[in-house]
């Protein structure tokens, strides 16, 4: 089950104010206990954080909604939908130095990653877009050996970019 969860929603109600900006460390902290407490009451596998109504993001409330909730492992899987350039550019910022990464859902359904990732974990991703694929189907198609193959996956399995079943790896939340 995947759980989509309007972020300036969550704003709303935590401060009863009908801002939409994301600003200060303790309003980012206070967004992200009401997500995962959501997510906890879901019993989803999956999360994607809407910042379609999203005004304003800064680095400490990115750092907080996005990084602390990428690491705490509340949601199995999280993607985010709705970054425009701006809130995306913070996003970014906090990501890269903490070596996390995100899947961002665009409204046309290609998925892009956001964040600090190998670039065989970065092409690798770029292929299970399309769809998923085996780690012999994915060193075939890249022309690499299966070792650097499994590890690329690996590393997309790590950031909980990407799961493995019976079938291969798929990128998460899009299987």
């Amino acid at each position: 089950m995947i759980e989509t969860i309007n972020v300036a929603r969550v704003l709303r109600e935590a401060l009863a104010t009908p801002y939409r900006i994301l600003v200060t460390r303790a309003t980012g902290a206070l967004v992200r206990d009401r997500i995962e407490l959501k997510l906890t009451q879901s019993n989803c596998h999956a999360a994607v954080l809407d910042f379609r109504e999203v005004d304003l993001l800064d680095l400490s409330c990115a750092d907080e909604v996005v990084a602390k909730l990428l690491r705490s492992g509340q949601a199995k899987f999280v993607a985010i939908a709705g970054l425009h350039e701006d809130l995306r550019e913070q996003v970014h910022e906090v990501l890269e130095p903490q070596r996390l990464a995100v899947t961002v859902v665009h409204d046309d359904g290609a998925p892009e990653l956001l964040g600090s990732v190998s670039e065989d974990a970065r092409l690798a991703f770029m292929e299970l877009r399309d769809a998923g694929c085996t780690c012999a189907e994915l060193a075939r198609r890249l022309a690499w050996p299966a070792d650097r193959a499994a590890s690329a996956l690996a590393t997309l399995e790590s950031l909980r970019l990407a799961r493995h079943d019976d079938h291969g790896f798929t990128l998460i939340p899009f299987a």
